[in-house]
């Protein structure tokens, strides 16, 4: 089982910027990635970084392709999710996942954070 601990979640005004964090322990060379859930909607895919040497290769969902960018320490464990011209309905709990598999429309994930807030006023 992969323990997940994000931090860096908070209130920004649209148009701002924040980086989310996340750090992985219990396991290592696996792929990592985050979604989110808004208000009264259901959880929602927003990226993923595959494990590699060099870094990994990178999955964003529409709705966000352009404005955030998923990276990863490889020494440090640790994913991040840095999230630029953000608007009020990126409003929601963003949760870090591990090991985060597409199963034909749906989303497989092996292991789930406790979840950050992150709110955007208008």
């Amino acid at each position: 089982q992969v323990q997940l601990v994000e931090s860096g979640g908070g209130l920004v005004q649209a148009g701002g910027s924040l980086r989310l964090s996340c750090a992985a322990s219990g396991r290592t060379f696996i792929s990592l990635g985050w979604f989110r859930q808004a208000p009264g909607k259901e959880r929602e895919f927003v990226a993923t970084i595959s494990w590699s040497w060099s870094g990994g290769s990178t999955y964003y969902a529409d709705s966000v392709k352009g404005r955030f960018t998923i990276s990863r320490d490889n020494a440090k464990n640790t994913v991040y999710l840095q999230m630029n011209s953000l608007k009020p309905e990126d409003t929601a709990v963003y949760y870090c996942v591990a090991e985060p598999r597409r199963v034909g429309g749906d989303w497989s994930v092996g292991s789930w954070g406790q979840g950050t807030q992150v709110t955007i006023s208008s």
